[in-house]
């Protein structure tokens, strides 16, 4: 190989070291993907944060729209591709840690009148109780407007998908309603910190 070409082999490379590098977001020693792809568009970061509890980081969480948006309320009726990715970074989340706080969160979102969704929200959950929680396992949720429905994804392989905006506003209302499950993990994923 010439000299020319080790020299634009290796400005490419370096390129895409530094390009790739810049494709993330760190968080706590988490890195978030700047974009992912929802419903065959990409969605980018919005902001993220750490959900803690008595002083203790829990998961990472990030939320990816269309357009960078602080408005709660309007992320969580809007009908468009979006998603949230959560990162368990403890060891002490169990299975049935993560689905009692998530069934918790469904009334807190939908102020205790949970009826209209049980069938939606027992479904979710049991995505949660199917696979012991480890450490690392990656979350994500994305929502299609195309067809109305909530794609859930754990490390990367699809688990469920649940029909309906109702449903999802429900489930991202976990995060962004008037009494999230962490607030301080809401105002990050609204870019506010």
């Amino acid at each position: 190989m010439n000299l020319s070409k080790r020299l634009s082999t290796l400005v490419a490379l370096l390129f895409i070291a530094i390009t790739s590098s810049f494709a993330q977001t760190e968080i706590a020693g988490v890195e978030l993907p700047n974009s992912i792809q929802v419903d065959g568009k990409d969605v980018t970061l919005n902001g993220g944060g750490i959900r803690s509890k008595y002083f203790m980081d829990l998961y990472v969480g990030g939320l990816y729209l269309e357009a960078k948006s602080k408005d709660a309320q309007a992320i969580v009726t809007d009908n468009a591709p979006m998603a949230i990715r959560l990162e368990i970074v403890s060891g002490l989340i169990t299975s049935d840690k993560m689905a009692s706080a998530t069934t918790d969160g469904f009334k807190s979102s939908l102020n205790g009148n949970t009826a209209p969704l049980q069938t939606e929200i027992d479904q979710f959950v049991d995505v949660f109780k199917k696979d012991e929680i480890v450490k690392k396992d990656i979350f994500e949720f994305k929502y299609q407007p195309s067809a109305e429905k909530t794609l859930v994804y754990k490390n990367g392989k699809e688990l469920l998908a649940i029909k309906g905006l109702a449903f999802k506003k429900a489930l991202f209302g976990i995060w962004l309603s008037n009494k999230p499950a962490d607030k301080d993990l809401k105002s990050g994923m609204l870019g506010k910190n």
